[in-house]
């Protein structure tokens, strides 16, 4: 998977591929669970960039960036070599330490900086980006429309704004709880504020192997760009 995927806490990072088991279900919404996850040896994601991500921000001119639920930094590196000034934003202090190391280890320690910020209550505080992405934050009870309301707020004129998550399946769902954090595309788009405009909405099919099984999933796809300020 990608060091988001599956990561149902409303911080998913990143990796298609994932490395280790699933944490207990009850502490995937919360720090305190990936607090204790990342305090292994052992990497929770594969590293490897979110494929909608290496699709779309390859169209786009490289400026700053905010990649919120950053987890252990896989698609902050990969945007940083494509030239990005990259903001990698988690809730667990051990996963943006882990970031932190691999950004180093990978040669783009001087284009990454990190955020500690809960998406649930993020407020970008008069910070803006030319791309803001986020990837398999599933936060509980179907509040992700919230969270892409707040996110927008982060997107400077003429930027855009990526968000990817499970549709709902029950190949990520092992609860009710799980299930009611996934969405379709067009769910997000009552949070777009006026002056962002739909460029993808729709459900991507991807192969993945999980656990020895290959299997398609849909990719719920939501770009937009913000209008460029008034002259």
């Amino acid at each position: 998977m990608s060091d988001h995927e599956h990561r149902h806490d409303g911080h998913d990072h990143r990796s298609h591929d994932h490395a280790v088991d699933q944490p207990d279900p009850e502490t995937w919404f919360e720090p305190s669970g990936w607090e204790e996850r990342y305090s292994s040896e052992e990497k929770v994601w594969s590293g490897n960039p979110n494929p909608q991500l290496v699709a779309e921000a390859s169209r786009l001119t490289p400026g700053t960036a905010l990649d919120v639920g950053c987890g252990e930094g896989g698609d902050v590196i990969w945007l940083a070599q494509q030239g990005w000034r990259v903001t990698g934003a988690d809730f667990s202090a051990k996963g943006l330490a882990r970031a932190a190391r691999h950004a180093a280890e990978a040669g783009v320690e001087d284009r990454t900086d990190w955020w500690q910020v809960d998406a649930r209550t993020f407020d970008p505080a008069g910070r803006t980006f030319d791309l803001v992405t986020t990837h398999f934050l599933h936060p509980p009870g179907g509040t992700m429309v919230e969270v892409t309301r707040r996110l927008a707020r982060a997107v400077a004129p003429g930027g855009h704004l990526l968000v990817v998550g499970h549709a709902p399946s029950e190949a990520f769902a092992h609860s009710s709880l799980q299930h009611r954090a996934m969405f379709l595309a067009e769910d997000l788009l009552p949070a777009l504020p006026d002056d962002f405009e739909p460029v993808v909405v729709e459900q991507r099919t991807r192969t993945m192997t999980r656990e020895g099984v290959t299997r398609e999933v849909d990719d719920s796809t939501l770009l937009a760009r913000r209008a460029d300020s008034p002259a």
